[in-house]
């Protein structure tokens, strides 16, 4: 199969010193100032940065295999794909230098036909957009944003992470107390990125325009609901341990109520999941990305 070879550059009036600090700390959370988060799926290491730590970001897996503190690092494929991707540094003057992320694989014929399909234009996208935080960083200054074409917007939506299915968390206490006895309840979860917000009120619409009301509210969690001749119904919202947690706890009303949910209960875990997923979405691509949210704290 033919070798894919993909590169990348770009010159921020920076000195390269000041650039390698930042590339010193790629894959440590919410103290990376260049991998484009939350937009896309962090880098993330099972170890701090240096050779021999593996891990990678969304489906892609890699392990370092050689690091210039400063300089440049160099990630392998693992997990069957043969190839390697590098982000370095080089000075072209005191006060610039030149950033370059190299890609080379010898992908199989399935990982060929989806890089063209699409994957070459999200990891363009996701290169460019650490490209700008680091320009950001660096400077102080915005840079021309990278833009994303149509298909690009489209993959992303895509590929956006799903919510999974969890019990309902125990720490859940304005959900576990809502009702003395509940007829249903369950719970879908979802990893929070870097630089997503931390308060349960920011997750507040994420049952759209509903406009359930507020119920009640706990440092770590905000409770929504309303009542019906039918059935009572809560929708809990816990952001906690990394991760926001969407439950629903149901009480029942007399045999209309029981025949009404029968219905219900077929397109819950559908809507529930998508209502998590868009808000999750909105929410991450509304937030500061890792540039803005170091030149922030400097």
């Amino acid at each position: 199969m033919r070798a894919i070879r993909e590169v990348h550059s770009r010159e921020v009036r920076a000195p390269a010193e000041t650039v390698g600090a930042l590339l010193d700390r790629l894959g440590r959370g919410a103290d990376d100032p260049l991998f484009p988060t939350p937009a896309w799926p962090p880098m993330r290491f099972d170890r701090p940065l240096g050779v021999g730590a593996d891990g990678g970001h969304a489906f892609v897996r890699y392990r370092v295999s050689a690091y210039e503190p400063g300089r440049r690092v160099r990630f392998d494929f693992t997990a069957g794909q043969a190839g390697w991707h590098e982000f370095g540094v080089r000075p072209v003057g005191p006060d610039s230098c030149r950033v370059e992320h190299v890609l080379e694989s010898r992908p199989s014929p399935v990982v060929a036909l989806t890089w063209l399909l699409g994957i070459r234009l999200v990891h363009g996208a996701v290169v460019e957009e650490a490209f700008d935080n680091i320009e950001r960083a660096a400077t102080g200054r915005p840079p021309t944003p990278a833009r994303r074409s149509a298909r690009v917007r489209l993959l992303s939506r895509l590929l956006w992470d799903r919510p999974r299915a969890v019990p309902l968390p125990a720490t859940a206490r304005l959900a576990h107390d809502a009702f003395p006895r509940t007829d249903f309840q369950d719970a879908w979860q979802m990893e929070l990125r870097p630089g997503m917000p931390q308060e349960p009120e920011a997750w507040q619409g994420v049952l759209g325009r509903s406009g359930f009301p507020v119920l009640g509210r706990t440092q770590d969690e905000i409770l929504l609901g309303e009542d019906a001749r039918h059935l009572d119904f809560r929708a809990s919202v816990q952001v906690a341990d990394g991760r926001v947690t969407l439950g629903t706890v149901v009480r029942i009303h007399r045999t209309t109520g029981r025949l009404y949910f029968a219905v219900v209960r077929r397109f819950h875990p559908f809507l529930a999941r998508a209502m998590l997923r868009r808000c999750h979405r909105r929410l991450a691509l509304a937030a500061p990305s890792a540039g803005e949210r170091e030149a922030a704290r400097a």
